[in-house]
């Protein structure tokens, strides 16, 4: 299992100078590989490589292996922007700034010495102290580092330093518990647990507007609040899907669940047609955020998940597999059932969930048609 501790760096106005002549200098190399990449239409990193390579080292004043995290930087911002689809084939490959990218590093350019951490920048090695908290501490001690980035942000620098550690010991036996995440409601399990997400929309419909009116002003002062302001409504969503995801996996923990079961919800907003201001709500739902917090939790203390198709989940009745009535958060089904609309399909899912064999397939629903229309004459 793969995490990220985010260090801050104690560093002397020397140092800051030294840090920003490297990221300048490796922002100006990722930047000297963009035409390299769209003439080629190339974002494999040793074809890069063999493309890049040499006039880099010619033309900038990176080191041999900055230079090739350069191109490892470049090459992995290529491939998610076709990994999101944003470049169809057959189409021109569009430019990409990396004006205020991290400078990547491997375990070439930076070593750890107790809690310090020496960074190979572009006049040799400087050696730099590290704020650590318990929760770095306990991640750097949970496993091997990896990769890391340094980072240049509100003025001050950090190091994030990812960790490999070993996966726990996996629950061989035990229930299955389906989660279901959405909009106004943030989470429903299927043991009755329910998560409300009124408050976290109605502070971000409020920021959104504060957002508008500030655009829309144009001031001096507004472009300096919305610098204030800006990420704001990020760390706050952040923290409540923290906050959920942690008290999601005490759940399980409490029926001493062995598998988590929640919707396969890839590609979701391009499925979804719906106005203007639905539109803008959906792309401000983190639901995929807050499933892979519940995710790597869940793989910290070895339980498994399963992501599974959910067509109909939230139709079929949980009860007698029937298709019912949903309005709203009400659900309500002819065979009597009348339930949260959320909980209904969480206990689809935990029942899908069941019939699982993988913890990383995508499980297809089976047809919840009406059971009476498939009976015999």
């Amino acid at each position: 299992m793969m995490r990220t501790a985010c260090i801050r760096l104690k560093v002397t106005p020397e140092q800051v100078a030294r840090l920003s002549a490297l990221r300048t200098a490796y922002a100006e190399a990722c930047n000297r590989l963009v035409p390299l990449v769209q003439a080629a239409r190339c974002w494999n990193r040793v074809a890069l490589h063999q493309l890049g390579y040499r006039s880099l080292r010619q033309e900038t004043s990176l080191g041999a292996q900055l230079a090739c995290n350069a191109i490892f930087s470049v090459c992995k911002a290529y491939r998610s922007q076709r990994a999101l689809g944003r470049i169809p084939q057959d189409t021109p490959v569009p430019p990409l700034s990396f004006d205020r990218t991290s400078v990547h590093f491997d375990h070439r350019t930076y070593t750890l010495k107790g809690e310090a951490v020496s960074l190979n920048t572009l006049q040799g090695r400087l050696l730099m102290p590290m704020i650590l908290g318990d929760h770095q501490r306990k991640i750097l001690a949970s496993g091997l580092p990896k990769e890391a980035e340094l980072l240049f942000r509100r003025g001050r620098w950090f190091f994030n330093l990812v960790v490999e550690s070993a996966d726990s010991e996996s629950v061989t036996s035990g229930p299955v518990m389906g989660v279901d995440v959405g909009e106004n409601t943030l989470a429903a399990t299927s043991t009755g647990r329910i998560w409300g997400g009124e408050t976290l929309r109605h502070r971000r419909d409020q920021h959104l507007a504060l957002r508008r009116r500030l655009q829309s002003n144009g001031s001096q002062s507004a472009i300096q609040r919305l610098r204030q302001v800006s990420g704001k409504e990020r760390r706050r969503v952040k923290h409540v899907n923290h906050e959920t995801s942690k008290a999601v996996l005490e759940e399980a923990r409490r029926i001493g669940a062995a598998t988590i079961v929640m919707e396969d919800l890839t590609h979701i907003r391009d499925r979804l047609r719906a106005g203007r201001r639905m539109r803008a709500r959906l792309h401000r739902w983190a639901f995929r955020q807050l499933q892979g917090f519940v995710e790597y939790k869940a793989r910290a203390i070895g339980i498994s998940v399963v992501y599974v198709n959910p067509a109909y989940s939230s139709q079929t009745c949980s009860a007698c597999g029937q298709l019912g009535t949903r309005r709203k958060h009400r659900f309500e089904c002819s065979c009597g059932l009348r339930a949260h609309a959320d909980l209904n399909a969480s206990r689809n899912l935990a029942r899908i969930g069941e019939t699982a064999v993988s913890p990383r397939a995508v499980v297809n629903t089976p047809d919840v048609g009406c059971v009476a229309c498939h009976a015999s004459p």
